[in-house]
């Protein structure tokens, strides 16, 4: 490693350190490794950090990288936060605290086992029975499971900070379904992306071997036989904390991303419902807790779990990981009888000493704690009870004493724990590096004999400087955690190639999501048809304005009265006995832009394009994530639009406008042709078809003035992006019938109407069909019957109006029954692949429930 002279950046930091510091030694002296990167920090200098950490910023919140937090001002919405400072911790340091966590990890693991087995450790005396039968975590129905493996705890996270004695010591377990390894990888890729100066002179251990031992763990545990095993990563959904992680491990695995409602049991197995039919899922790894897995045996109210999972697991036809039941092993309690607990098992002392815990249900501890209350942290020992660790120095006598009676009430409750002086470690902060406290999150993964674990971790530091609160839930702050070394790693797993691959024609795609692909391309035309109609009626007016006609006033009426029926808004423009709203267009025009209340409005059609985008996270790589991200941002100025400017506004639609074509143009360069694809293409066309409908039928349903149809004729190719290909072809003054021609028959016009039908036409014959017949299913049966209605017309009579009424029946008539048979493809597409109310490619007779299967 280098080691260079004393450097200005480091002797300014060390002013700040006011406890022990990870950059300092036990001899006083800077750690080697920490002077490397003070050299490389010197030569980039505070100024280039600060523009790199804000390309951090910037590209976090461009992949979508998020942390959710329910009572935050920011929502679903905050961005993850990475500081561009790395944390450190030399290789030789790093194998003894792997030692450390494999031990830990193999006792748990122990723990869990007889916990629901022969229950030794409350027959000898070795756990208080309150520890286990009152824990909150632990499951009477996961007694029997088991998976087939000799450890049980397959995942493991361990939460650590470095004491005063210079050692790691334990905080915490995490053991039901750990979180961090996908935020872990996502900063290394960014650190290394943005800051890979900061490596110079070490060598940085790598965790992508992590990553592939734990995929063929995974895949080691499903049906052997088969070629390609179905594995679910199961999630709670959109609105949990840490679903960016979920849809992003989901993505980097290869595993498909499920809900509970995604999942149902059958014939002792579990089973995807995706639009193909119903697949038999192999593995299932969780993100959803334990009390929530199963409604049947677990938490009755739970919409997360799968009803009669549990039955599944101990049939040994499906695996989950890791198995319910294992929060037991979370309770906060048991950190105070780990090393008899390990002295028990393994016949030797803990590697890794936990912090100093007192339980409360033990009349000595009790009253140690009780007379120590102003030193020490309170917690709960089960973590399900909702309790926010009280620290005795920060609180008043008051505050001591209502904390006393409770603990006397409910001894048993509540566990204390020593307040250590952690570790602090270099933060930029403001401009400036300055010390914090932080927290390791480490990650193991067993292979069902042996644990591995990851060459780094998720690192935490606090925002505040002395006060240590790294949970990203009160504002922590995450760090790239390097294993370094002067010499190149060795690399001791490798990867398990198979001899020969299965070609796969698809992949799963859970009807949930399918429909949530199809909702994408509704949501997203709709919006697209919406702010490009609006921005020609804010020209119209504008213009009105400055060039006011005879026929003009008529004109911008229709125009107005467009938009209601575009966007369902009634009354709206149509209420001809409101003259507020018709002298004054612009106050309808404004809550159609920004009210997100407003059904039918920009904001509104927005909001439920990213609600739906959010909810398919995984199926976006990170070009469309950025376009995603810039979508969002134009959504903030949608609301925030300033309502004194209608150039101002219309700007911002044009933006937003343009941001959603680019959406449409990198879908239609990266994403596999497959079902997904398909159907958000489907969504899409529906949605455009009947747009495009609306505004014709708004537009010319009735004869108007030769001048007034001139008008309208121009915004509809306008609309239409014909205007400078009409002009082209005719060069003269516009003609309905050359005009409904175009945008109704013209084949070769992307934005024509048969060649809209002809695309979804081919959209839907894409899609899985009935096993058992190969005809047209009631979707493509009406975009056919649409399709050749439209190609059948005759255009003159379709001009043609009546001489009393000038109404055009033929023009109207058409375009009404075309927008009957086309808003009834989603109700097909719903119950053919959303809602499984028509039965697919599962033969349900004449089979044996081992051979259920797709066909």
């Amino acid at each position: 490693m280098h080691t260079g002279t004393t450097l200005d950046l480091f002797q300014s930091y060390r002013q700040e350190i006011n406890s022990y510091d990870e950059t300092i030694g036990p001899d006083g002296r800077v750690k080697p490794h920490w002077q490397t990167l003070f050299a490389s920090l010197e030569r980039l200098g505070i100024k280039e950090l600060e523009v790199r950490n804000q390309e951090i910023i910037n590209r976090l919140r461009e992949n979508g990288v998020t942390y959710n937090i329910y009572d935050s001002s920011d929502g679903l919405n905050r961005p993850w936060q990475l500081d561009p400072i790395p944390f450190l911790i030399e290789r030789k340091e790093w194998d003894h605290i792997s030692k450390g966590l494999k031990q830990r990890a193999l006792v748990l693991d122990l723990m869990l086992k007889d916990i629901y087995g022969p229950q030794k450790l409350v027959k000898d005396d070795i756990l208080p029975p309150e520890l286990v039968f009152d824990n909150t975590g632990f499951c009477r129905p996961c007694f029997d499971i088991k998976i087939p493996s000799q450890n049980q705890l397959i995942l493991y996270a361990a939460d650590m900070a470095r004491g005063p004695d210079g050692r790691m010591w334990l905080v915490d377990n995490r053991t039901q379904v750990p979180s961090g390894a996908g935020y872990t990888l996502e900063n290394r890729r960014i650190m290394s992306k943005l800051l890979p100066e900061l490596t110079e002179g070490m060598f940085v251990n790598r965790l992508s071997p992590f990553f592939n031992h734990f995929s063929q763990t995974v895949a080691g545990f499903a049906n052997r036989g088969k070629d390609n095993p179905n594995i679910v990563y199961l999630t709670p959904g959109s609105n949990n904390e840490t679903y960016f992680e979920h849809a992003y491990l989901a993505s980097y695995l290869g595993y498909t991303l499920a809900q509970g409602d995604d999942l149902l049991v059958r014939n002792g197995y579990v089973w995807l419902k995706s639009i193909d039919g119903l697949e038999r899922v192999d593995v299932i790894v969780r993100r959803v807790d334990d009390d929530w897995c199963d409604p049947l045996e677990l938490r009755e109210d739970s919409r997360l779990g799968v009803p009669g999972l549990l039955h599944v697991i101990r049939s040994g036809n499906v695996t989950v990981l890791n198995p319910p039941g294992a929060s037991v092993l979370e309770n906060s309690a048991f950190l105070a009888f780990m090393n008899i607990t390990c002295r028990y098992f393994l016949g030797e002392e803990l590697i890794m000493p936990s912090i100093a815990t007192w339980w409360c249900g033990q009349p000595k501890e009790c009253n140690f704690v009780l007379a120590n209350l102003h030193r020490l942290i309170i917690k709960k020992a089960n973590r399900k009870q909702k309790f926010r660790s009280m620290y005795g120095r920060l609180l008043t006598n008051e505050q001591l004493g209502d904390l006393r009676n409770a603990i006397l009430q409910n001894p048993h409750e509540y566990v204390a724990q020593e307040e250590v002086s952690l570790s602090t470690t270099p933060s930029l902060i403001d401009g400036k590096i300055e010390p914090r406290l932080a927290s390791l999150r480490a990650f193991l993964v067993s292979d069902g004999n042996d644990y591995q674990v990851m060459q780094g971790g998720l690192t935490r530091s606090s925002a505040e400087k002395d006060r240590y609160i790294i949970s990203n839930q009160y504002g922590g702050i995450s760090k790239d955690t390097w294993i370094v070394s002067d010499t190149m790693p060795e690399v001791k797993s490798k990867i398990v190639v198979p001899k020969s691959l299965p070609v796969i024609h698809h992949t799963s795609l859970p009807s949930r999501t399918a429909e949530n692909l199809f909702w994408v391309g509704r949501y997203s035309e709709r919006t697209m048809a919406l702010t490009k109609f609006l921005t020609i009626v804010i020209n119209a007016l504008n213009e009105n304005v400055a060039f006011r006609g005879s026929y003009k006033s008529e004109y911008i009426d229709i125009l107005l009265q467009s938009i209601t029926h575009l966007t369902f808004t009634y009354p709206g423009f149509t209420d001809e006995k409101n003259e507020e709203i018709r002298e004054n267009p612009y106050v309808e025009i404004i809550e159609l832009i920004r009210n997100a209340q407003k059904a039918g409005s920009v904001a509104a059609h927005l909001g439920s394009f990213l609600m739906a985008v959010i909810s398919v996270s995984d199926k976006w790589n990170n070009d469309t994530r950025r376009i995603i991200n810039l979508i969002e941002n134009s959504q903030k100025k949608v609301v925030n639009a300033d309502i004194q400017n209608p150039n101002g506004f219309q700007k911002v639609l044009d933006k937003l406008h343009i941001r959603l074509f680019t959406f449409y143009g990198i879908i239609s360069e990266s994403m596999p042709r497959d079902n997904g694809y398909y159907l958000l293409e489907a969504g899409k066309l529906v949605e455009r078809v009947l747009s495009r409908i609306s505004i014709i039928r708004s537009f010319f349903s009735f004869k108007n003035d030769e001048n007034i149809e001139s008008e309208l004729i121009e915004a509809l190719l306008t609309n239409q992006h014909l205007l400078v290909h009409y002009r082209q072809i005719y060069k003269t003054s516009f003609n309905l019938e050359a005009t409904l021609d175009m945008v109704l028959l013209d084949n070769k016009l992307p934005y024509s109407l048969v060649y809209q039908l002809d695309m979804l036409s081919d959209c839907l014959s894409q899609l899985p069909k009935n096993a058992q017949s190969d005809r047209l299913n009631q979707a493509e049966k009406a975009v056919l019957e649409a399709s050749a209605k439209i190609k059948l017309a005759d255009i003159s009579k379709l001009t043609a109006c009546q001489p009393s009424t000038l109404f055009r029946e033929n023009l109207d008539g058409l375009l009404s029954e075309v927008t009957d048979l086309i808003s009834s493809v989603t109700l097909s597409l719903t119950h053919l692949y959303f809602m499984h109310t028509v039965i697919q490619n599962v033969l349900l007779e004449g089979t044996d429930n081992n051979d259920i299967h797709e066909v």
